[in-house]
């Protein structure tokens, strides 16, 4: 139970930084905690399942996980580097206009 409540306010203290911060290095940092929370819940689950004796893995999916959660930071910090090169801010309300 102290398991899925770790992981549910992991969840949630990173969907209120995304509903409330306006800088997008502090909204990727935001979702990177979302995916950590979901993160702790699979690796949880999948110990306790173990524990049991049922024949899954979740070693596996983890680690998925975790590759996909580099490769979303790394493509977040390239588009995060090539939008304050260009426009010269981070801030979402100075990026609400798309122009070629």
């Amino acid at each position: 139970m102290s398991l899925i409540l770790v992981s549910c306010a992991l969840f949630g203290i990173g969907l209120l930084g995304v509903l409330v911060r306006r800088d997008m290095i502090a909204l990727l940092a935001s979702v990177e905690v979302m995916l950590g929370g979901a993160l702790v819940l699979l690796v949880g689950l999948g110990a306790s399942v173990k524990q049991v004796g049922a024949p899954v893995s979740v070693e596996g999916a983890a680690l998925i996980v975790i590759v996909v959660a580099a490769a979303e930071a790394a493509v977040g910090l390239a588009l995060l580097v090539a939008v304050a090169r260009r426009r010269g801010a981070t801030r979402v309300e100075d990026l609400s206009e798309v122009k070629g």
